[in-house]
């Protein structure tokens, strides 16, 4: 029988504190879905991901999602826009990352990048050409799938 662990790796989930984050998928007009590019500075800076960003005690993820909309890109949506679509959990060297992901096509104003980050409104089969951290890469193929 083959041990499902392997001891070189990752500590599995639960041996890890769980750091809960929100992500969006902005889908425009045209089917195109917004990446954010991390920042030089930050951890994974230089990939790309979907905007969002930590939940915050006593916050909810689609109020926390409201909140890093326009904190991060300036734009208004509702709770009732967002709509619930997939996750991602994925263990990290010091953390355990849930990441819950959903679908927004309704918001107010333009997109403009608050905070430096570059910015990239892309088509769904184009989304692979995109360097992803890994938490966010299985989520490509799902939103390719629904779009």
């Amino acid at each position: 029988m083959t041990a499902c662990f392997d001891p070189n790796s990752t500590p599995p989930p639960g041996t890890l504190p769980t750091l809960l984050v929100v992500a969006v998928a902005l889908v425009d007009a045209d089917g195109r879905v917004l990446l954010a590019q991390r920042p030089p500075g930050k951890s994974l800076a230089g990939l790309w991901e979907f905007p969002g960003g930590k939940v915050h005690t006593d916050e909810t993820p689609e109020a926390a999602l409201v909140r890093e909309l326009k904190e991060e890109l300036g734009i208004d949506t509702a709770a009732s826009c967002l709509a619930p679509f997939t996750f991602a959990s994925h263990s990290y060297e010091k953390f355990h990352l849930l990441m819950p992901l959903y679908v927004c096509r309704v918001w107010e104003g333009t997109v403009v990048a608050q905070e430096g980050q570059k910015l990239a409104w892309v088509y769904p089969n184009r989304m692979g050409e995109y360097p992803m951290p890994p938490a966010d890469v299985p989520l490509v193929a799902m939103l390719r799938d629904l779009l």
